[in-house]
């Protein structure tokens, strides 16, 4: 439970680990850790990552399993995103490189995030915030650890779209908006008070256009929630009763429909019958 008023205060720097899961730390994730030691204000105590294996082969063996027939997809678009994006920002690439060589000592890959050795070393780091930024769903057992509770992102319009891919769900049900809140961890997976939020406009813009500008959006905000945390002034507010069903991963023939419903969207067609609401 995050403590009212715990914070150190705008004389201590605040002490942040970071939860995430993965065989590899994923841009996102790099961006959020480079930030937080960029920061004079922040300290990065450590990062602790789950997974079963780590690397290439990791990412392959993680996705047969999860994806099953659709993984060898995934895998292409996976390596043809990164190839642009190294083509479009080599500079940006060569920075997470460099973030991941400087902080490797702190950064732990782990296969139980709640097993008992792991806890330990989570305790005697002395978090003041937890940071969790994708990764299992934590338990009270880890979250609880810092001193003043564990905070993470959820790439989602609270509280309607809680769960997995959200921002596809969001625009799949012909949403006018997508949105990103930083929340409190706790029992309820996603229900947690807020701190911060946003949202952006859907309007024409792609799907992998609209995940990018919100991960972008999530990291200021994530920036702007633990700068709240150091000072003292962090303001949580609960999420509004009601919201819609726990979003899972789509099936393929949900992904099909979406894209095509997507390219209409796109080419500025109108949609056939009226959309569905989250949660209806």
């Amino acid at each position: 439970m995050i403590k009212p008023g715990a914070s150190g205060g705008s004389g201590t720097s605040l002490r942040v680990v970071v939860f995430t899961g993965g065989p590899v730390l994923e841009d996102a994730c790099v961006d959020l850790i480079g930030q937080i030691e960029a920061t004079p204000e922040l300290e990065l105590a450590g990062v602790f990552c789950a997974a079963r294996e780590t690397g290439l082969g990791g990412i392959v063996r993680d996705l047969f399993r999860r994806r099953k027939w659709l993984a060898p997809a995934l895998l292409v678009q996976r390596a043809l995103r990164r190839l642009l994006h190294m083509l479009r920002a080599p500079g940006q690439a060569r920075a997470r490189r460099r973030t991941l060589r400087a902080l490797a000592p702190r950064i732990h890959f782990v296969p139980d995030l709640h097993a008992r050795d792991v806890l330990a070393q989570v305790e005697a780091l002395r978090p003041a915030i937890g940071a969790v930024y994708g990764g299992p769903i934590l338990r009270p057992a880890l979250f609880d650890i810092p001193a003043q509770g564990t905070i993470g992102i959820h790439h989602g319009l609270l509280p309607r779209y809680r769960g997995k891919k959200t921002t596809f769900w969001a625009v799949h049900h012909g949403e006018a908006q997508v949105g990103v809140a930083i929340q409190r961890i706790g029992a309820g997976l996603d229900r947690g008070d807020i701190l911060r939020d946003a949202t952006l406009l859907v309007g024409r813009t792609p799907l992998p256009s609209l995940v990018r500008e919100l991960e972008r959006v999530g990291l200021d905000i994530y920036l702007e929630a633990l700068g709240d945390l150091q000072r003292g002034e962090a303001r949580f507010r609960a999420q509004p009763s009601g919201g819609g069903p726990m979003w899972k991963d789509p099936r393929p023939v949900e992904i099909a429909r979406f894209w095509l419903r997507d390219l209409r969207r796109l080419l500025g067609w109108p949609r056939r019958g009226t959309a569905r609401s989250a949660g209806r």
